[in-house]
């Protein structure tokens, strides 16, 4: 039996029934930017993550953009991003301005290492951080860092890409942050029809401004207080969006118990895998094996002559990445973030993934997997 590496049919028995009632309704009351849906949308973020103020806008790496811009950063500042990351992460900084100064992670969580991050600050001095929470968990020094960057007067954006549905402490993870962003790219815990993200902010100053910059600047129809752009959130993608909270902790359930059987099972099998540091619930975003980078081409090869997809989440670090010439200051630390993505590979999990496939995928993986 084949199993995808992630597959977004998994419909709840109901939902392309609501889904194409909601299609009708939006294409009839032509709400095909921002209006309802959205609005809506920014309301049920909020009381879900913790109260912040919550701004809607078009992809994730917008969100970022928006979130530094929002801050204040921009042309001749540094800001500190992890090695470990989605491109996106470098990208946003390079987009406004600024230099990017690369922290390798910390080998047990796999996220930021605070100590090499403290470095990073004082050598450097940056105006901002991006703190990723990465692989559907974060660092076990999460407190550390707010606390840190508070005192040192430094914006902490905390990337939540893969992170909503995830507690720490007992509290969503994004509760008490500075700044924090959200990716709606379909493939996510929640994702939406197309591209779409979000923005959380503390203060509402701030979400204002954040606003204003992705809608043009606006301070009214035309009047433009800001130089911005559009990144405005459509009505199908709020919807669809609206429509995925509404089954949200069923679709938790079902990834966080697949990625607990996962960790049990492959424990047994003698095969590494990495989980969320004390404190944390997870969401179930991904699996997380790490193998012998010897040994990993052969593990890919017989799953996939068993039709087993797999991912490699990521499998290069920022700071070796070509498009990092000329905005690199520096990268902090040694190869952690290296021998994270030659060791890295995922096996399928997504909402609804039944036990049958899970041991599909199990029975696939060559006996004596090596262990990272």
């Amino acid at each position: 039996m084949a199993v995808p590496f992630i597959d977004l049919r998994r419909f709840e028995p109901d939902f392309l029934d609501r889904w194409a009632e909601t299609c009708r309704e939006i294409s009839a009351a032509t709400q095909f930017v921002g209006g309802p849906q959205v609005a809506r949308l920014e309301e049920r973020l909020s009381a879900a993550l913790g109260g912040a103020h919550t701004v809607a806008c078009a992809n994730g790496t917008d969100a970022l953009q928006l979130a530094l811009r929002a801050a204040g950063v921009g042309e001749g500042d540094t800001v500190v991003i992890p090695d470990a990351t989605f491109w996106a992460t470098f990208e946003a900084v390079v987009n406004v301005g600024a230099r990017v100064v690369t922290v390798d992670i910390d080998s047990t969580d796999l996220q930021m290492d605070f100590d090499l991050f403290r470095e990073a600050v004082g050598r450097h001095r940056p105006k901002a951080a991006i703190l990723v929470h990465l692989y559907g968990w974060g660092s076990a020094r999460l407190g550390d860092f707010r606390a840190f960057c508070a005192a040192e007067d430094i914006v902490l954006v905390e990337d939540g890409a893969q992170a909503l549905g995830v507690a720490w402490q007992g509290e969503p993870i994004y509760q008490g942050a500075q700044l924090a962003t959200l990716s709606f790219y379909p493939a996510k815990v929640l994702g939406a029809c197309g591209d779409a993200g979000a923005v959380l902010a503390r203060d509402e100053e701030t979400a204002t401004r954040l606003r204003q910059l992705g809608n043009h600047g606006r301070t009214g129809h035309y009047a433009h207080g800001l130089v911005g752009w559009n990144s405005r959130m459509g009505g199908f993608d709020a919807a669809y969006l609206n429509l995925g909270l509404d089954y949200l902790e069923p679709r938790l359930a079902s990834r966080r118990r697949a990625a607990a059987i996962y960790r049990q099972r492959l424990g047994e099998m003698g095969v590494f895998t990495v989980g969320p540091p004390a404190g944390y619930e997870e969401n179930g975003y991904l699996n997380v094996t790490l193998q012998d980078p010897a040994a990993r081409p052969a593990i890919e090869a017989a799953l996939q002559d068993k039709g087993i997809g797999f991912g490699k989440v990521y499998p290069g670090a920022m700071s070796t990445q070509p498009g990092a010439d000329g905005y690199l200051v520096e990268a902090v630390g040694g190869e952690r973030a290296d021998i994270l993505a030659r060791s890295v590979l995922n096996l399928p999990l997504f909402a609804y993934i039944t036990d049958v496939e899970i041991e599909e995928v199990l029975a696939a993986l060559p006996a004596g997997g090596a262990e990272g």
